[in-house]
């Protein structure tokens, strides 16, 4: 594997391919029946992150509402907030969804500070209102490690899922337990070592399921830039995009059809 990979990208790299078999049935689900015309038109993507640049463009004025959690103690607060990120890393998500869905709207959930971190406190409840307002795709290019949060975290992707709501969440860039990745009812992602966005995989075993791009990504920055990034945080939104243009060519489909039809979509390894 290579040394510059993100821990749990293991399983998506040459050596371990072997693994990543499709059942045959799902041969006859092909990209073009999956996308159909599905540029992302008509989904909302919540992004529960650092903040999304608005006028970045590679977002392209898609941003359709900016908020941020405040922290007071044991309280937490949804507040409005100016289209700003505080460190690069939410516009980058923004930035790779657009790419691949240009036609999505965008909801931005500042949950992160400058220096890329936040209380699980101020994560629990962005995501919390992010499924309050009916996002159909809530991006989570972040984790929890807080015991504590386990069961608060689980009651929200469960909620979603039942609501319809469609949660992709990057696995930790490194093997430990960290939520909601490792829950069943969401799309949990790594990076593998294909440099094509194009490129995913489907992973049978445990605990990550996909394998997408993001490994020296190109991607959007704060101030109108651009860097070169790796990491399991910019795979997800890779995975995110094309489930907006599932749900855009069949708006009906529920979390666990989407994850199916990525499934059977996935590049076959051999």
């Amino acid at each position: 594997m290579s040394q510059s990979l993100p821990a749990w990208s293991e399983p998506f790299s040459r050596d371990h391919r072997s693994a990543l078999r499709r059942l045959a049935p799902f041969d006859r689900i092909d990209r073009s029946w999956a996308f159909g015309a599905g540029d992302g038109d008509g989904v909302v993507v919540a992004i529960v992150d650092s903040g999304v640049e608005g006028d970045h463009p590679a977002v392209g004025g898609r941003l359709r509402e900016s908020v941020q959690v405040e922290v007071d103690g044991d309280d937490a607060t949804v507040v409005p907030a100016e289209p700003t990120d505080a460190v690069g890393h939410g516009t980058a998500c923004a930035g790779i969804i657009l790419g691949l869905a240009p036609r999505a709207s965008l909801l931005s959930v500042r949950v992160l500070g400058s220096d890329n971190r936040g209380k699980g406190l101020a994560f629990a409840t962005g995501l919390q209102w992010a499924i309050q307002q009916g996002a159909s795709i809530v991006n989570l290019s972040l984790s929890s490690r807080s015991e504590t949060l386990y069961g608060t975290l689980h009651d929200l992707v469960d909620r979603a899922y039942f609501a319809g709501i469609l949660l992709v969440c990057a696995a930790n860039n490194v093997a430990v337990a960290s939520y909601p990745s490792l829950f069943a009812s969401v799309v949990s992602v790594a990076a593998h070592d294909v440099r094509d966005p194009d490129v995913w995989f489907y992973n049978p075993r445990p605990p990550v399921e996909f394998g997408a791009y993001g490994l020296d990504v190109d991607v959007a920055w704060k101030a109108g830039g651009r860097i070169t990034a790796t990491g399991n945080s910019f795979a997800a939104p890779h995975i995110a995009g094309f489930a907006a243009r599932i749900r855009a060519a069949h708006p009906t489909a529920t979390p666990f059809e989407i994850k199916t039809i990525l499934a059977a979509t996935a590049t076959d390894p051999g």
